[in-house]
């Protein structure tokens, strides 16, 4: 298994919340490097399943516990719920990348340790569940693993996506739309982006990072800080 644990998945599991079919968790741990290299299957299909049964999850949870909240409120939090950075968070907490199967190059580059490989097993063993127990149960066990990310959402939501209630504090207090401007300095493998946010005319908000998505989304942070835009 290329330095993956090849016994005690009992241990996963216990972590997990509940039993799994021993081929069908063999397959969610499986990386297609791996499966490239010696043969056969590899996770993405379970990866896709479960991905659409988390959604799933997340959208019936926030239907039922947030009745006031408007389509694109739930929406938000929604995709804070099942994002890459949470859903490799929780994979890091079961400590599944010790468990996952990769070839000898793609171990070598770390991608045991990358987040969308973390977040594509952690889906892929939600849809080996969803085959093995149904979705009530496997709902139980999402809901079990992601309660305080559940509960953390709107906190969530506001870190990852802070353009949004930026956007919609300045329309409701009436500014015209937020303005980003970037620029990036280095060589085309280490750029380094610089952005800043301006609402009519006056800036708000600078960040940097090593994308210009990246730099935006703290030049908005910052705004909204400024600004008392809370998300809520």
């Amino acid at each position: 298994m290329n330095g993956a644990k090849r016994i005690d998945l009992g241990a996963l599991l216990e972590r997990w919340g509940t039993s799994i079919d021993g081929e069908l968790l063999v397959l969610a741990l499986t990386h297609r490097s791996f499966a490239n290299t010696v043969g056969g299957p590899h996770n993405e299909r379970l990866e896709f399943l479960g991905d659409s049964v988390l959604s799933l999850v997340a959208a019936d949870y926030f239907y039922r516990e947030q009745p006031g909240l408007a389509e694109g409120q739930i929406s938000r939090l929604h995709h804070a719920t099942v994002s890459e950075p949470t859903l490799a968070a929780l994979a890091r907490r079961l400590d599944l990348g010790d468990y996952l199967l990769l070839d000898q190059a793609a171990d070598g580059y770390g991608a045991r340790a990358q987040d969308s490989v973390l977040a594509d097993a952690v889906e892929a063993l939600i849809g080996a569940t969803y085959l093995c127990h149904g979705y009530d149960a496997t709902a139980r066990v999402v809901r079990s693993l992601l309660d305080e990310v559940f509960a953390d959402a709107p906190r969530l939501a506001f870190l990852q996506d802070p353009k949004t209630p930026l956007q919609e504090w300045a329309v409701k207090h009436g500014y015209s739309h937020p303005v980003y401007a970037s620029q990036h300095t280095g060589p085309d493998h280490a750029r380094v982006f610089a952005a800043t946010v301006s609402l009519d005319g006056k800036v708000y908000g600078r960040g940097s990072g090593t994308s210009r998505k990246a730099a935006e989304v703290q030049a908005a942070a910052e705004a909204c800080a400024r600004l008392g835009v809370d998300g809520k």
